[in-house]
């Protein structure tokens, strides 16, 4: 019996460990196809949304946020939400019932741009600090449940880039100095259109501000006095970069003779008009003079001829004698005639 068992008991160990080693076997490949096509799985829910994963934007500007539902669903409402530290916080929602709705907190900053069931899109308006972070846009289906959607928004500070050019002696050549101010630090470089020509003894300092933003500024030498177009290149993370094209000066020009040129030129400049006054205020004088002229005449001529205003008086009085005389006469004549009637 005990051989028996034994030989009954070979046969049934083999089963048992092939039996052991077939369920393994499936046990792996249930779990590699449970890790396989699981992960398409998810990777297929994730692809009925499409969205942007990640957004940039700088202080001051507008981030547009949209999510497109790829599927056709029936979506109840749309709902965005702000991604916090230990939970989500309802930024507004949209259906075909209530239509667009901003919750409290965001209703100056959140606005609606495109509000439908299948796309939807909204903009935050002058974003700052406090605006980065990751949104969500849930589609809620029936019977699905919510889909959703993630973009997580990057905003960034940046100002420039500015230019200086001046001249150098010792060495020869041009100096170019760009800076920008920003945060994340920003990256700055210099280019230069002329194949030929090429930036030397270049020096590269950081400053941070008491606003935690940093200046970055690029200072190099350019072996050419000549007109040339020379370009500053900047930008910060993954926003898109800012270029600005300056034309170096031709510092021949900005000798003592060059010089000279310039304020001849500006003296040109102001020559007409510098005229045109002078003209008005010279014939304001001569007419101030000629007035003076005229007045000082006649006084003289008045001062110069006292007796003809003597005999002005005189026959001014002699006429007025004349006068009262002449109603005397005619007084008496008339008492006369009446003398003679009686």
């Amino acid at each position: 019996m005990i051989l028996s068992s034994v030989l009954t008991v070979v046969p049934d160990d083999s089963r048992v460990i092939d039996t052991t080693l077939r369920c393994r076997m499936e046990g792996m490949c249930l779990i590699f196809c449970l890790f396989t096509f699981g992960g398409s799985f998810q990777k297929g829910l994730a692809a009925v949304i499409q969205t942007q994963q990640m957004v940039s934007a700088a202080v001051g500007e507008d981030a547009p946020l949209s999510c497109h539902l790829l599927e056709t669903k029936d979506v109840q409402q749309v709902t965005w939400q702000k991604v916090l530290e230990k939970t989500e916080r309802n930024i507004g929602s949209y259906s075909e019932y209530y239509g667009e709705t901003v919750n409290d907190g965001f209703k100056d900053k959140v606005q609606f741009t495109e509000a439908g069931l299948q796309k939807n899109s909204i903009v935050i308006r002058n974003v700052t600090d406090q605006d980065a972070g990751c949104y969500l846009c849930l589609f809620n289906t029936y019977p699905d449940g919510a889909l959703t959607g993630r973009t997580c928004l990057t905003v960034y500070e940046l100002h420039g880039p500015f230019i200086t050019i001046s001249r150098s002696n010792s060495p020869p050549g041009s100096v170019v100095t760009c800076s920008a101010t920003g945060q994340p630090v920003p990256m700055v470089t210099l280019t230069v259109s002329d194949q030929n020509l090429s930036f030397s003894h270049c020096n590269t300092s950081r400053e941070t501000n008491t606003n935690s933003t940093v200046t970055v500024t690029t200072t190099a030498l350019l072996s050419a006095l000549s007109s040339t177009q020379v370009g500053c290149l900047v930008s910060v993370d993954s926003a898109a970069p800012r270029e600005l094209l300056v034309t170096v000066p031709d510092f021949k020009d900005s000798s003592d003779e060059g010089l000279n040129k310039q304020l001849e030129s500006d003296f040109r400049g102001f020559r007409w008009p510098m005229t045109v006054v002078f003209l008005i205020v010279g014939v304001l004088i001569c007419i101030c003079v000629l007035q003076v002229r005229i007045s000082q005449n006649r006084n003289r001529k008045r001062s110069e001829n006292p007796t003809d205003n003597q005999n002005l008086d005189d026959s001014a009085v002699s006429n007025k004698d004349v006068r009262l005389r002449t109603s005397e006469r005619q007084r008496q004549n008339s008492e006369d005639e009446k003398r003679v009637e009686n």
